[in-house]
């Protein structure tokens, strides 16, 4: 049996997302976090950016979330309103002018190349979006008044402090007793919470969800499923171990109607083969698979394809369709650095057509 997704006259958002959004510092180039005279600025968190690419495809989302009124909290605003998406549900909080109470997080993101891999040093401590409380939201209000389709978190918010898990578990409750969909991605982060921690959680989270989103290690991590086959560092991702994973994921918890899963297998820091596959209503679909992709930047490929698959769900395309278009909009977002899109629906239609790259003149 498929979603059931309400219809965009009856609701008065696409898709909304709870999570945290930080400012990420990256110095130029491949240059190392040590040594570099200047960082480049970025805003990006999973959530933010799933709601950030739909908004820049004309899609009504808003983001949720908790940010201290300070000109770092502006940038995180002034990026998210470039893309249209709404943040009329943020709770603001003052700024005691030193960070104490309530802060923007951090992070510094090293972009690998060749056997250098990618490195992320967070500075995240105490952020405004970690205290938040349970019942600090009014989400009986947002999801009955406001009305959405679809609701979208995951493991990153879930992981900043028991609070955080609990609003989640509020939020996607309150989302899903009013009919929306509930997406999650399982986005497990080793520097947040340990393995043990995430499965104890999530159990709690599973009953609320309709759409389960991960990569190949968030699985085994969140969820405790192994992959049959998988060479312990993940280089080689046998896809037929994986669909066994998927089908025993979707057998324990049958109020699972779809998954999507990225397939990232790193040749280097530059170089990844990219692929994704989908199960939906009983059968699983496969997206090309992108043999040694050029990346400029991985950070964001995940959140790419878990916008682009959301996106084709609620624009009704068909599974194939979906996988396609995740998988497509993943490949091309790592083609720019930052974290958020800043991809058309163009680019993603020319390459799910199986366009190139040559030139445009």
């Amino acid at each position: 049996m498929g979603l059931k997704v309400l219809t965009a006259s009856e609701t008065e958002f696409d898709l909304l997302s709870l999570g945290e959004c930080m400012i990420r510092l990256s110095p130029p180039g491949h240059q190392r976090i040590e040594l570099t005279p200047y960082f480049e600025a970025y805003a990006g968190g999973g959530e933010y950016n799933v709601s950030y690419a739909l908004a820049r495809y004309g899609m009504r989302t808003g983001w949720i979330s908790r940010l201290v009124d300070n000109p770092l909290g502006a940038f995180i605003k002034n990026h998210a309103r470039a893309s249209g998406m709404d943040l009329s549900e943020v709770i603001w909080v003052p700024y005691d002018g030193s960070g104490r109470t309530d802060r923007i997080g951090l992070n510094f993101t090293e972009v690998g190349m060749g056997v250098r891999a990618s490195v992320t040093l967070y500075d995240r401590g105490h952020t405004a979006v970690a205290h938040m409380k349970p019942g600090e939201v009014d989400w009986t209000r947002i999801f009955n008044k406001r009305t959405t389709r679809w609701f979208h978190t995951g493991g990153i918010f879930a992981a900043l402090s028991d609070n955080c898990a609990e609003v989640t578990r509020e939020a996607m409750q309150a989302a899903h007793t009013a009919g929306a969909i509930v997406s999650y991605d399982l986005n497990f982060r080793s520097k947040l919470w340990s393995s043990k921690k995430a499965i104890e959680v999530t159990k709690n989270l599973v009953p609320y969800i309709d759409v389960l989103i991960g990569n190949e290690e968030d699985f085994q991590k969140v969820l405790g499923f192994e992959v049959e086959g998988a060479d312990e560092h993940l280089k080689s991702l046998p896809i037929e171990g994986y669909k066994r994973m998927v089908e025993k994921v979707v057998k324990t918890y049958p109020n699972i109607h779809a998954v999507g899963t990225t397939l990232r297998e790193v040749v280097s820091g530059l170089v990844n083969n990219w692929s994704a596959i989908m199960y939906y209503d009983g059968n699983f679909y496969e997206s090309r698979r992108y043999e040694k992709l050029e990346v400029e930047d991985r950070v964001g490929g995940g959140d790419g394809f878990c916008s682009g698959f959301v996106y084709g769900l609620l624009h009704g395309m068909s599974p194939q369709e979906c996988v396609e278009m995740g998988a497509a909009h993943g490949a091309l977002l790592q083609s720019t650095r930052g974290d958020t899109s800043m991809v058309t629906m163009e680019e993603v239609k020319h390459i799910m057509g199986g366009g190139s790259a040559r030139i445009k003149r």
